[in-house]
């Protein structure tokens, strides 16, 4: 997987990255943008309006964000034909029993907590890729 994007670029696998907290999205962008192709969105909306255009190999998601939460984003995501099976991973600072729960029950792949180390997400998104091959 590490030299695949080195001879065309478009091979790299699209990651759609959701938070509305810009310097995760840096974060993640910086973590990942070696091995995919990161679409950063700053609201569930803009997510929901490049999802009608785009599919992803995978959505890395916040369930906290200001107008629509994770959770309300991901129920929207999974009633869309094309993309209710993209594999999704949470990522969040949010470890309530209730968010994990709901997030299970809407067929999440993965839930990370905030802070992360990028070597262990990597490690996850390169499991949850294979397992949906």
């Amino acid at each position: 997987m590490k030299e695949r994007g080195k001879c065309n670029m478009s091979e790299k696998m699209k990651i759609l990255a959701v938070d509305d907290n810009s310097i995760s999205l840096a974060t993640l962008e910086h973590e990942l943008k070696k091995d995919y192709e990161v679409i950063p969105m700053n609201s569930g909306d803009r997510a929901l309006q490049y999802l009608r255009r785009e599919k992803p190999n995978l959505i890395l998601m916040d369930i906290q964000m200001a107008q629509k939460s994770g959770i309300e984003t991901l129920r929207e995501i999974r009633g869309m034909e094309k993309c209710k099976d993209i594999p999704v991973i949470m990522l969040t600072s949010k470890q309530d029993k209730a968010s994990v729960v709901e997030s299970s029950k809407l067929g999440v792949d993965d839930y990370v907590v905030k802070p992360f180390k990028g070597d262990d997400l990597q490690r996850r998104i390169e499991r949850v890729l294979r397992e949906h091959k």
